[in-house]
């Protein structure tokens, strides 16, 4: 059976539960401003409650990882673990009465000209109703990030290959790899650590490197690396940060990555590629070590699959037990966004940072800056300052709302 609905909302639609969407919540709520929040699973953050491995930490100081109104406890270490940080954005959550919708997914958001209204369609499929809601509101905040579909690249012959191939998002420990072959897909933050995890548990990983990555101490003489580069960007242009940050690498990593397999990009530094394109430099944790112990072998692209293993693009091949894919994710916003133009045909806005949080028509972005958790606090508080401004303009609240709350119609054709 399906249903349909609608629901005005008095204030804007915020689509997406994780770090950003409760961010912009939490800072509309304390300027008084409403807001209904959809989210297509059944949790907040289900990116890091249902698909990151069990080992992972922040990998930056939780001083750069608070989310807007309110610090991680005094109790936490610097880099606080998964399950860490999932305990603080439910705190969050209650602090500041945010109530996702769960279980909605937006299959489409659209601007109405006529009406000046956002139109945003969701479904819900609970037991064996499907309830189809239209979603009405002024303002539209899109905040499902740059994580919301994983990446799966398709390799020649992957179908012949004999093992398990999993995406890292349903990873989460080493143990069923115990004295397994692994070949580990991409060498970014993920795949490094994913092969540390799996070398402490007794498999055998191997680590594919297609592309020239930039290699950083993740502290530097008890001092992250992150915050002494922020330290330094408040005085020195950002491309002789970059210089020092690579000077520096290499005395304290050592300077044979080339040798190891690692290669450092020819052009830009990690930060200016970070900024210019996403791609994050790797902050090491102990991974290099176990490459120069060869616990972790380093090898070539992969060429094709077979039944056994995989061959590389130098002709080489890999034996395999098992494939682990830490390909990444991508942003989903342009299977559901119509009529608008805000953002690229790769799901990112037009404008670049510090622009890309606002554009017409009430349509806001959080998240996505590629800044991190840091970029998500910075757009929410924009966000919901601008939002407030409008609202109270609007007279603070629709005529069929009396107490600046939602109001849920009845089912209409």
């Amino acid at each position: 059976m399906e249903a349909a609905r609608t629901m005005w909302v008095n204030g804007p639609i915020i689509v997406g539960a994780g770090p950003a969407g409760l961010s912009v919540a939490a800072q509309l709520h304390t300027h008084g401003v409403p807001s209904v929040v959809l989210e297509r699973d059944d949790c907040i953050a289900s990116l890091w409650q249902r698909r990151t491995y069990d080992r992972l930490r922040l990998h930056l100081p939780k001083r750069f990882c608070e989310l807007p109104g309110m610090p991680f406890p005094a109790s936490y270490p610097e880099y606080p673990t998964k399950h860490q940080f999932i305990s603080y954005l439910e705190s969050y959550v209650a602090a500041f009465d945010i109530r996702p919708r769960f279980r909605q997914s937006v299959s489409s958001a659209r601007f109405d000209h006529a009406a000046g209204l956002w139109r945003v369609q969701a479904s819900s499929t609970e037991d064996e109703d499907e309830t189809t809601t239209e979603y009405i509101g002024r303002w539209l905040v899109v905040a499902t990030g740059e994580n919301a579909e994983r990446v799966l690249p398709e390799f020649p012959g992957a179908g012949s290959f004999k093992g398990p191939v999993t995406h890292v998002s349903e990873y989460k420990s080493g143990e069923p790899y115990r004295g397994s072959r692994v070949l580990v897909v991409g060498c970014g933050n993920s795949g490094m650590e994913v092969c540390l995890d799996l070398c402490d548990h007794g498999a055998r990983p191997a680590m594919v490197v297609r592309d020239a990555v930039h290699v950083l101490p993740r502290e530097m003489l008890g001092v992250a690396t992150f915050s002494v580069a922020a330290f330094l960007l408040r005085f020195l242009p950002l491309r002789l940060v970059d210089r020092l940050l690579v000077l520096v690498a290499g005395l304290f990593l050592g300077n044979d990555l080339p040798r190891l397999g690692l290669r450092r990009p020819a052009a830009g530094g990690p930060l200016e590629l970070k900024n210019s394109s996403g791609r994050t430099p790797v902050l090491d944790i102990g991974a290099l070590e176990k490459i120069r112990a060869g616990e972790i072998a380093v090898v070539p692209g992969v060429r094709r699959f077979t039944a056994g293993g995989a061959e590389m693009v130098d002709g080489s091949f890999v034996a395999a037990d098992a494939v682990v894919l830490a390909t990444g994710y991508h942003s989903n916003v342009p299977q559901w966004l119509k009529g608008s133009d805000f953002f690229s045909g790769e799901g990112y806005p037009k404008a670049g940072f510090p622009e890309g949080w606002k554009g017409e028509s009430g349509l806001y972005s959080v998240g996505f800056t590629r800044r991190g958790l840091a970029g998500v606090a910075l757009d929410a508080v924009r966000v919901a300052g601008d939002i407030a401004v409008a609202y109270n303009q609007n007279n603070k609240a629709s005529s069929s709302c009396t107490a600046g709350c939602p109001v849920l119609q009845e089912p209409v054709p």
